[in-house]
């Protein structure tokens, strides 16, 4: 049975310190930039989707509008659940 030398347990916390150094000072290089680029492409996406909904609002304003007055004659029943209490506040 191999037994944890005092050396190899520092080597691993020394390894442990120094990757975690790098990934933040790497961190704080690249994140900027890809957070930058996140945010690019997401507004493209908005102003995209804004653009073909206007398009889509402008096309349907030019077609002619029918109301189908068939259905509006029937009345359309409202489930009643439970009851409205009235609370009143007790000073």
């Amino acid at each position: 049975m191999q037994e944890a030398s005092f050396n190899g347990t520092i080597k691993v916390i020394f390894y442990i310190l120094v990757f975690f150094y790098v990934f933040k000072f790497l961190a704080r290089i690249f994140l900027p930039v890809l957070v930058k680029k996140v945010v690019e492409k997401a507004s493209q996406n908005f102003q995209q989707q804004y653009s073909n909904q206007q398009q889509h609002t402008y096309q349907q304003s030019k077609d002619e509008v029918v109301i189908d007055t068939s259905n509006a004659k029937k009345s359309r029943e409202t489930k009643k659940v439970g009851d409205y209490v009235d609370y009143e506040e007790i000073d």
